[in-house]
Formats: C-alpha cells, structure tokens, sequence
C-alpha cells in the first residue's frame, strides 16, 4: 500500500483495471505523506530532472497544506532566511567550530 495522486484509481479503471483503495485518516495520511517524501526524494536523487522535481514539490506542498502552512508564506520564510542567512549554492562545507 502507498499514497497515490488522486486520479490514479480512475485512470486505472479506465484501463480496464480493477484496484483497491481506501481513504486515508488524518493520522495515515500524514504518515504516508512523509513516506511518499522519503520514496519521492530518492527519486530524485536517482533521476534529478523536471519530473521527479515536480513530485517532490506536490508532495511538499500536500505536506504544508495538511500543516495550515501557505505555500507562499513558505516561500517569503526562505527568501527571507536566504537574505538573512545565505542559501546553499556557495556549496559550504562547515568543518570544525572553536570553542572560545
């Protein structure tokens, strides 16, 4: 059993196929939400092309939907993290800290 895109049960159907499904509970869904984020993530790490990118993205944003997080709020927190804190494209490698 896995989370699926909503209109993968009909496509089936309509292929001829018969399946089998439920609807998630509130607790199930969350948890293969975050399951479906694990599988999606290697995907792209296997496979980094506008594809697998936009899965990842769907199911991030299925993620802030179920968490009352607006998809735009994310954004302006990053771009805001971003100017305060830098991104990643610097490509730093933090090795050590000293203590004082």
């Amino acid at each position: 059993m896995k989370l699926v895109r909503d209109l993968i049960p009909r496509i089936i159907e309509e292929s001829g196929r018969k399946c089998d499904y439920h609807v998630a509970t509130a607790d199930e869904y969350e948890m293969r939400l975050f399951a479906k984020m694990k599988e999606e993530m290697q995907e792209f790490i296997d496979n980094p092309c506008y594809e697998e990118a936009a899965d990842v993205f769907e199911v991030f944003r299925s993620l802030c939907i179920l968490h009352e997080l607006d998809i735009d709020g994310v954004e302006s927190t990053a771009m805001d993290k971003r100017e305060c804190r830098g991104g990643f494209s610097g490509r730093i490698i933090l090795e050590k800290v000293d203590e004082e």
